[in-house]
């Protein structure tokens, strides 16, 4: 077989793909509204009323088998073609879906949290790997505090401890949603786009600052022209 070289210089962005944990109620949901763009959200949870105030259509999802129909929608009917951006409100919680099915018919625990990280692992690469895409995961966030520092330490929460420890390393783009409050007492809300002592972040593309406004669009404006 002919060997083929490509050269790193001409690596093309095909999409921007964002994972972002955090707490409960901290707006991870919100941000689906902040595309800017023709967006869709694939969603297994209830908490929609944050974005009450839009009109963003929205795919229910309570098995495994709809996770999949959904995809070919966005994938082979022209109307889901025309969303720029596709929101999966949460893998943690679609990740928990997928557990309770391999439960009910496997025989071995093992055997389900097993199945749980094979299938987990074929959906978030279809879409992470949706062509001309923008795809934005959110995700339950875990704490635990270091045995050695003492320090507590903030990263994306999935079942199963392979599906936990490696989800990170799909995305080139992992993100903290960090809520403070801010001198007068008021809750601030950023992106936290670069790991620290404390914080699970990444960003590969090099291009975004430590803490970034929580809006989509413009994360994906900066990633963009930059690879461009």
């Amino acid at each position: 077989m002919a060997i083929t070289l490509k050269s790193t210089k001409d690596a093309a962005l095909d999409g921007i793909k964002i994972l972002v944990h955090g707490p409960a109620g901290a707006g991870k949901t919100s941000l689906c509204a902040t595309t800017g763009e023709p967006t869709i959200i694939i969603s297994a949870e209830s908490g929609l009323l944050s974005l009450r105030g839009h009109d963003i259509p929205v795919i229910e999802v309570k098995t495994l088998d709809q996770m999949y129909e959904a995809y070919d929608y966005v994938v082979n009917n022209p109307d889901g073609q025309a969303f720029q951006w596709v929101c999966l409100d949460s893998i943690s919680e679609i990740a928990e879906v997928v557990l309770n099915h391999e439960k009910k018919v496997a025989k071995d625990p093992r055997q389900a949290y097993g199945a749980l990280a094979e299938k987990m692992t074929d959906l978030i690469r279809a879409f992470r790997d949706l062509p001309g895409r923008n795809v934005y995961f959110s995700c339950k966030q875990e704490r635990t505090k270091d045995e050695h520092s003492g320090a507590m330490l903030y990263y994306p929460a999935m079942p199963g401890n392979m599906l936990k420890q490696g989800v990170a390393y799909f995305f080139d783009e992992v993100m903290a949603l960090r809520v403070e409050k801010d001198a007068d007492g008021n809750p601030t809300r950023w992106l936290q786009t670069s790991r620290d002592f404390n914080y699970e972040a990444k960003d590969r593309s090099g291009c975004l600052e430590m803490f970034e406004a929580p809006n989509l669009a413009d994360i994906a404006a900066k990633i963009s022209s930059t690879a461009n």
